[in-house]
């Protein structure tokens, strides 16, 4: 048995340059942070008494014989890539939920991989994770996805991220001492909003013609530097926040799906409380709602948004991690073949009788 423990994320700056078309070539960056929300997902081989060879529990519960007949693109692709030959069994556990922009379905690509190869006794480095992944989600299944999620799954902590034009990425942690990251997490507020969407589907909306989102998308990429400077600097932190707003701005000319009314509202309320700034966390159009709070208005803030949920949180600095293993039973290859037989009769079940000697 073995379970891996795969970190979501929040997009501070840069969301929108990560994305292949844009970064191949314009080049891209990032300011991403990985929190204390997680993927859990426990593997092992399955005995060889069932009648099917996988056995995948999610939010549904499929049970096959093949690649092929997996529904789940994340499971059916990571098995396939990995050419699992043996059956296997697959449960998925998440603190948050799916279609909310924390990069969940990439944790999960993440750490189902970390996890599996675990199971084949092979232990992969952080860049093998990541980069297998963006191979599995961008090439093999075709989801129009940027590049940050994968990468900050894998890596864990608060990193600046560097896109290249010849596909590659830099990954560098944000060094700043633990007072200053300590300050910037008790100005964030994470709400879930309650509605749910695709990310593909929103960010198809302005991924496609990127290039005619030139301006919007040089601001953003700026502002990964200047929020770095400032926290970097002594200067106050609620320039961070103000940088929040800018971004916020920027990405809702990208495309109208970015935001809709009933965001707006929200936004306007969590402000006119005592919010500097705010985003939603990915490609736009619901999930989780990031605000940038002084710790002083958030009392306030939390009882105007009082029918969203509120989910407190912190930083987190390991990646993709096993947290748990336990080698599995070495069948033999005799008693695999048994096992598929079917008993003929009781009689098979019992010992030899030995006579006592006299």
């Amino acid at each position: 048995m073995i379970i891996s423990r795969t970190p979501f994320r929040i997009s501070l700056f840069g969301g929108g340059t990560d994305y292949p078309a844009w970064y191949m070539k314009h080049g891209g960056s990032v300011l991403a942070s990985t929190i204390d929300k997680y993927c859990y997902l426990s593997c092992r081989y399955l005995p060889p008494f069932f009648e099917h060879r996988i056995r995948v529990v999610y939010s549904k519960i499929e049970n096959a014989q093949t690649y092929d007949e997996i529904k789940h693109p994340s499971v059916r692709e990571v098995l396939r890539f990995l050419e699992f030959d043996r059956g296997v069994e697959i449960h998925h556990d998440g603190d948050l939920p799916a279609r909310s922009g924390m990069g969940t379905s990439s944790s999960f690509t993440v750490g189902l991989l970390n996890a599996l190869y675990a199971l084949k006794g092979i232990m992969p480095s952080k860049y093998q994770l990541a980069s297998e992944s963006l191979l599995i989600e961008q090439q093999i299944m075709k989801e129009v996805v940027g590049s940050q999620d994968q990468i900050s799954a894998a890596y864990g902590g608060v990193n600046h991220i560097e896109f290249y034009s010849n596909g590659e990425f830099s990954v560098r942690p944000v060094t700043v001492n633990r007072e200053r990251l300590d300050e910037l997490n008790s100005h964030l507020m994470l709400f879930y909003t309650g509605i749910k969407r695709t990310a593909a589907n929103i960010a198809v909306s302005y991924v496609t013609d990127i290039d005619k989102r030139k301006r919007q998308l040089r601001i953003m990429k700026d502002l990964v530097k200047e929020s770095i400077a400032i926290l970097s600097s002594g200067e106050d932190i609620d320039a961070f926040g103000e940088l929040l707003r800018e971004a916020w701005d920027a990405k809702r000319d990208l495309s109208d799906m970015v935001s809709n009314p009933e965001v707006d509202a929200i936004y306007e309320a969590a402000q006119t409380a005592g919010a500097i700034g705010g985003k939603l966390t990915g490609a736009g159009g619901g999930g989780f709602l990031l605000l940038f709070v002084p710790p002083a208005k958030q009392v306030k803030v939390k009882k105007s948004l009082q029918k969203l949920i509120h989910v407190p949180f912190n930083f987190e600095f390991f990646g993709s991690q096993i947290i748990f293993f336990d080698p599995e039973t070495d069948y033999s290859k005799a008693e695999l073949a048994r096992a598929r037989q079917p008993i003929q009769s009781f009689k098979e079940l019992q010992p030899e009788k030995v006579e006592a000697k006299s």
